[in-house]
């Protein structure tokens, strides 16, 4: 049993306004195994208050950014050291599968070396030449930390989130309160260890457990200069009025219903193999999921057996097997939302191809759905344009790259996706074609050092490398 009765603010953990502590209940058997206070709107203020007494007395704002970059390196070798811990705690809480928590893991790292590695080449401030020959004034152009910066993320990848929000707002001069999911309670209340430990200056972070109500209050806040959000497209579209009404800064990383477009020349085992992993990772339970999947029609049928046959495969079950692909979804509410688009996909007309509503035998204790693949699917169909948010899979026949390149468009999100082709420069054109802010050739792992974000309702502006250490300052002009 693991217990957080304090929370973290400005670096220091102190006792909460209400001691209630809440249950964080195993999504693989529903038993308890921790509990954790909650913060309401009295902790955020003492938050919010302690980050922006540290901005204005420059306790870190003002410090070189050489001497950032090396408390944030401190910050990461603690991580690094720590990664079997922090895979099992968010297997415990999350119900993800142990494969993919641990190889989650040097992903953390290549996201934070990206950051740090910006950092150091970062144009924090320029001198630029006057541009009338006959003039004598020249510009100090600097790049300065917003201010205060309220960080919010799910549940559902709760250490990437974090750090992808508050390595490039530290490492740029901010103070920052970050919000996470009641549901990552036992994980997060590690990262503020972690935080701790590095020794950043009084104030300068929070890590917060706290519901939707909660959230709203610190978006809204009077005293935050910026909000970073990652979630549903719902709450994204409600931060932004919020921002929009206060001129706060914003950026969002929403939602995705990415398409996976598997062209004729593919082969076609290799793409399967990489769908394993683009659409099923984390029990499918990712904005970045690739859950559409695009067949052309002259392979079609050999396309849904292969996923058939994939998916059949799949281990589903406690996420400290080994063995386990997929583990439970991460609440009940969630298992049923998962397992009514099961149901919803079967009264639209979909061909069930695998799977279906039925949870899996021996496995009812926990919230565990059965991987599920449909057939001539329609993009049209709910299944088709809606996130489900689990290992849920539909098939969309195309006939030629035209009308591909149009499914795959057909959409309001536009987060992810993937093109598979035996020719690689075809596939790299195919993508270029794509209104999507990622996207994959032959299952290509993610780069930290490019900008991560979404086109359309997936989002405003972008994470990781120095674009997303941009997001968090502003440009100062001094005329000399």
């Amino acid at each position: 049993m693991i217990t957080y009765d304090r929370l973290f603010v400005g670096g220091s953990w102190v006792e909460a306004s209400e001691p209630e502590l809440l249950d964080i209940a195993s999504p693989h058997d529903r038993s308890v195994v921790g509990r954790a206070v909650q913060a309401r709107p009295a902790d955020i203020d003492r938050a919010v208050a302690a980050a922006r007494a540290s901005f204005e007395a420059g306790r870190w704002r003002l410090t070189p950014p050489a001497e950032r970059i090396a408390a944030l390196r401190r910050f990461n070798a603690l991580r690094e050291r720590s990664a079997e811990r922090i895979a099992r705690l968010i297997s415990l809480e999350n119900g993800s599968a142990g494969w993919f928590t641990r190889a989650g893991q040097p992903g953390l790292t290549r996201q934070a070396n990206a950051y740090l590695k910006a950092a150091q080449e970062f144009a924090w401030e320029e001198t630029q030449a006057p541009s009338d020959p006959g003039s004598k004034v020249r510009s100090v152009v600097r790049r300065e930390a917003v201010g205060v910066v309220a960080a919010v993320i799910p549940w559902n990848s709760p250490f990437s989130s974090a750090t992808s929000k508050i390595i490039p707002a530290l490492v740029t001069g901010n103070s920052v309160v970050l919000k996470v999911s009641p549901e990552n309670s036992l994980s997060m209340g590690f990262l503020a260890e972690l935080l701790e430990q590095a020794g950043l200056p009084d104030g300068v972070i929070s890590v917060l457990p706290a519901d939707r109500e909660t959230s709203e209050y610190l978006v809204s806040h009077p005293e935050v200069d910026k909000i970073s959000f990652t979630g549903s497209t719902r709450a994204g579209r409600r931060i932004a009025s919020i921002a929009g009404e206060q001129l706060k800064r914003v950026s969002l990383e929403l939602g995705g219903k990415s398409a996976a477009l598997i062209l004729p020349d593919a082969d076609i085992a290799k793409a399967i193999e990489g769908v394993k992993f683009a659409s099923l990772l984390n029990n499918g339970e990712s904005c970045i999921a690739q859950t559409r999947i695009l067949a052309p029609r002259s392979r079609y049928e050999e396309i849904v057996a292969g996923l058939k046959d994939l998916v059949e495969s799949l281990k589903v079950g406690d996420p400290d097997d080994p063995e386990t692909f997929v583990g439970p979804m991460i609440r009940p509410d969630q298992q049923e939302r998962v397992r009514d688009y099961i149901r919803l996909g079967i009264e639209e007309g979909a061909r069930l191809v695998t799977g279906g509503p039925e949870v899996p035998e021996g496995l009812e204790q926990g919230n565990y759905v059965t991987p599920t693949v449909f057939a001539d699917v329609d993009n049209s169909m709910r299944i088709a344009r809606e996130e489900i948010f689990g290992p849920v899979l539909v098939v969309i026949a195309y006939d030629d790259v035209d009308e591909a390149v149009r499914i795959a468009d057909d959409s309001e999100y536009g987060l992810s996706g993937g093109v598979w082709s035996s020719d690689e420069e075809h596939a790299l054109a195919v993508a270029r074609r794509l209104r999507t802010g990622t996207v994959t050739v032959n299952g290509a792992s993610v780069a930290f050092d490019g900008p991560f974000g979404g086109f359309k309702s997936s989002g405003i502006g972008r994470e990781y490398g120095a674009v997303g250490l941009g997001t968090y300052t502003e440009y100062k002009t001094i005329t000399v």
